[in-house]
């Protein structure tokens, strides 16, 4: 069974959602749990049983910028005016005081601070609703790229952006999409630049995960 991708070794979030449609997560907490690799790549988020489709492996460089402190990433989501006034308002925490983001710290943008990457999940299916990256701005942060068309997640490789999209065919179910796109991003003249794509379709042979249709059998 395939859902949005996830890499493996970062630790992303136990908590999932409903449909591709659903919402979570909200005020306060930072999420438990915390993973640093040796190259200045860190991701934290709670304790997650989740397998991630992945387009690629990543093997994050090694980062000159100031070590990061961590953020309240719920507080960061519900102050900013460019997420969408549906995610805040469902931004609830799925288990506890556990929310649905995954945080990763990493160099992107060139600051002398790292940089933060926010996904938004969803409580069931730990489907990406939204992907936030956070450039370090005096004693605050600013966004410098959204985008909430699920399912998607965001993730550091190098120092590139990367943004995977799931691709549903018609009767695909949540579980099992027909493909996955990768758009990867560089940041240059104070944005970000679409650097590349790539496509790949899933091989579904022996177990479509597609939801049969009238009259059809078995």
């Amino acid at each position: 069974m395939r859902r949005l991708k996830r890499a493996a070794g970062f630790g992303p979030a136990m908590i999932t959602g409903g449909a591709v449609t659903a919402m979570a997560a909200a005020a306060g907490l930072l999420l438990a749990g915390c993973g640093t690799s040796g190259d200045g790549v860190r991701k934290e988020g709670p304790a997650q049983n989740q397998p991630a489709a992945k387009a690629a492996s990543r093997t994050p460089a090694a980062s000159t910028a100031t070590p990061a402190q961590k953020i309240d990433a719920i507080k960061l989501i519900k102050a900013d005016p460019k997420v969408s006034d549906q995610i805040k308002k469902n931004l609830k925490p799925c288990v506890k005081d556990q929310y649905p983001v995954d945080v990763t710290y990493g160099q992107l943008t060139g600051s002398d601070r790292t940089d933060v990457v926010v996904n938004v999940l969803t409580c069931g299916d730990s489907l990406g609703i939204g992907s936030y990256v956070y450039r370090p701005k005096g004693d605050s942060y600013e966004n410098v790229f959204t985008v909430e068309q699920s399912p998607v997640y965001a993730d550091i490789d190098r120092r590139d952006l990367t943004i995977t999209k799931q691709v549903y065919g018609p009767g695909d179910a949540v579980c099992c999409p027909s493909g996955v796109d990768v758009l990867t991003y560089h940041w240059s003249d104070g944005t970000f630049h679409e650097t590349g794509r790539t496509h790949t379709d899933y091989n579904k042979v022996g177990n479509t995960g597609k939801v049969p249709s009238e009259g059809s059998e078995g």
